[in-house]
């Protein structure tokens, strides 16, 4: 997604696109990599001096409130930032810590309505090991 497309969706959700939040919703879109605010921090802030540790957190926010990001809490004291707001799940690999999306079909929203259940997100987040590591362990 290009710079003039990120500041569309931004304008098309009602947020103001400025540098420091396109550029951080650039970072997203472009990495899979479920980053913290800290990690997002880390990696742009060289390229971006003017960059602040409240800029990023505060525009994370901001997505948030918009719909535009996904947040998931899969280790206690720990949020990490998803631009993948497609239903889905995560697998986080227990030996090196890499969290991976994983595709969810529709059967578990039907499951749920079949039950007369309202929800209004699921959220799947699973412990495991990564195919890289599970390899590396049968070597």
């Amino acid at each position: 997604m290009s710079d003039i497309n990120i500041a569309e969706t931004l304008l098309e959700k009602g947020i103001k696109p400025s540098f420091h939040r396109i550029k951080i919703l650039e970072y997203l879109v472009n990495r899979k990599n479920h980053p913290t605010a800290d990690m997002i921090f880390r990696d742009i802030s060289p390229s971006i001096p003017t960059l602040s540790k409240t800029t990023v957190y505060n525009t994370l926010k901001t997505l948030l409130d918009y719909g535009v990001i996904i947040s998931l809490n899969i280790d206690e004291g720990e949020q990490r930032f998803d631009a993948d707001c497609t239903q889905h799940a995560h697998l986080k690999c227990i030996s090196c810590g890499n969290i991976f999306d994983l595709a969810v079909d529709d059967s578990i929203s039907a499951y749920i309505e079949h039950q007369n259940h309202i929800f209004h997100e699921v959220k799947i987040n699973i412990e495991g090991i990564c195919a890289d590591c599970a390899a590396n362990i049968n070597k």
